[in-house]
């Protein structure tokens, strides 16, 4: 135990390094979804995610969105537990015949103005799983989506650009 205590203090980590371009970038995309949450909506934009049958790569993605390298909540954005404090429900994932239901649900649960995004390219048709016999399909047969995040699975820039388009469609008064 002793050797590999002394060993490990002399041994670098084995870490991937951080990013470095998409920094600044991903600060400044991120800041313009804070400011348009709070000219469209008076406050912070509240999201209720759900996993409706995905392979969990969607889910790695939208996790990393709260790691300390992009950590939205430092622009207001929360995910919320339940979807009467949510102003978006994020959905990734075909819907499977058991999810349809809980999906409808907690859509209907959701207080009006709602936006729906659906994440990845199994919540746009049902990608790799369509023709399942358990895959309903994508998500806009259960639910109404207002923009859809494409990329297997999306990497966190492009869902903070996804979450900017839903403020826009905001602002352009069809929500």
């Amino acid at each position: 135990m002793r050797k590999l205590l002394f060993e490990s203090l002399i041994r670098p980590p084995l870490t991937e390094p951080a990013p470095v371009s998409a920094d600044a970038a991903a600060e400044e995309l991120a800041a313009a979804v804070d400011r348009r949450a709070r000219r469209r909506l008076g406050r912070s934009l509240a999201i209720r995610f759900v996993d409706a049958g995905s392979c969990n790569g969607c889910e790695l993605e939208t996790q990393a969105l709260g790691n300390a390298f992009y950590d939205i909540e430092r622009f207001g954005m929360r995910f919320v537990a339940s979807p009467r404090h949510a102003d978006v429900l994020m959905v990734t994932g075909p819907v499977t015949k058991n999810m349809a239901e809980a999906l409808e649900r907690t859509y209907n649960a959701m207080p009006d103005p709602k936006w729906v995004v659906a994440l990845g390219d199994c919540a746009r048709d049902g990608g790799c799983f369509a023709g399942s016999y358990a895959v309903v399909g994508g998500v806009s047969k259960i639910v109404p989506v207002d923009v859809h995040i494409s990329g297997c699975p999306p990497s966190p820039t492009d869902i903070l650009k996804g979450l900017l388009a839903v403020l826009d469609h905001v602002s352009e008064g069809t929500g």
